[in-house]
């Protein structure tokens, strides 16, 4: 049975004096995702939408480009955590294996090392023209995430990405400890649902980070906006694969950093 994504602990609080307690807090497992049988990586993750997980990892790192390109996937719970097994063709599965060989050289080798970087820092496609919206749309669908995100009103202690479309406003969120395993989770959900990752805005409750646009810019997705502040990197990757960046989203407003013209009226501010 795969863990539960929380669970409750004892503690004692000080609100004036001191009091015995519980809390419910996040659950962090380790999720091994493996091609046929051979493990790629290990990340820690809140053990909930493993099928979305596993999915979404695989579009983000290029592995698989559809969802319908992985032939089996299980989910198999054992004492040190949880693998997401899957079955790919044997070509994709060579791809993957030339990859792997091109970023992992003899020990002391240093090239591998400088390749290693490159990839992390890699620059992803750059996106299409998409969608327009404007400042209260931007406000609606971060409006929309809290009443979502089950985990986060139980643990205060994750982070959501969500997909927000003009025709059906916020249709899927997925949360987790990390906010890029929470992106790769609704990857894949969108993936399995059939859903155009051009045709909405991603949102985000964390910082946005370079991987985050990396993540974001394979799904097709022209805009991300995030209740935080970006990075630098973030944002020349952004820049450079023609996405727009809206950064620090709360209810007071928001601040539009790459590529305004998607945002109604932010290529003509007022000064």
């Amino acid at each position: 049975m795969t863990p539960a994504p929380t669970g409750r602990v004892p503690t004692v609080v000080w609100r004036g004096d001191f009091q015995a307690h519980d809390r419910i807090v996040a659950e962090e497992t380790a999720i091994a995702l493996s091609y046929n049988r051979l493990t790629h990586a290990v990340m820690m993750a809140t053990p909930s939408d493993l099928e979305d997980f596993a999915i979404g990892f695989s579009r983000s790192e290029g592995i698989v480009t559809a969802a319908a390109e992985i032939e089996e996937l299980e989910i198999i719970t054992a004492d040190a955590g949880v693998e997401c097994r899957m079955w790919i063709s044997p070509a994709l599965l060579d791809r993957l294996d030339q990859r792997r060989r091109s970023l992992a050289g003899p020990t002391g080798c240093g090239l591998c090392g400088l390749e290693s970087l490159a990839e992390a820092i890699r620059q992803p496609p750059t996106v299409g023209a998409g969608v327009t919206v404007d400042a209260a749309e931007i406000q609606a669908a971060m409006d929309a995430m809290p009443a979502l995100q089950a985990l986060n009103a139980e643990t205060r202690a994750v982070h959501a990405a969500g997909f927000w479309r003009r025709d059906g406003g916020l249709i899927a969120l997925r949360e987790d400890v990390g906010r890029h395993n929470a992106l790769d989770k609704l990857s894949g959900a969108l993936a399995r649902g059939g859903h155009d990752g051009a045709a909405g805005m991603v949102v985000m409750t964390s910082r946005i980070s370079l991987e985050l646009v990396q993540k974001a810019a394979t799904l097709g997705t022209t805009i991300i906006v995030a209740v935080s502040a970006p990075t630098r990197r973030a944002l020349e990757v952004a820049d450079a694969a023609g996405m727009t960046l809206v950064g620090i989203a709360r209810r007071d407003g928001f601040e539009v950093f790459t590529h305004p013209q998607r945002i109604v009226g932010a290529t003509k501010p007022h000064v």
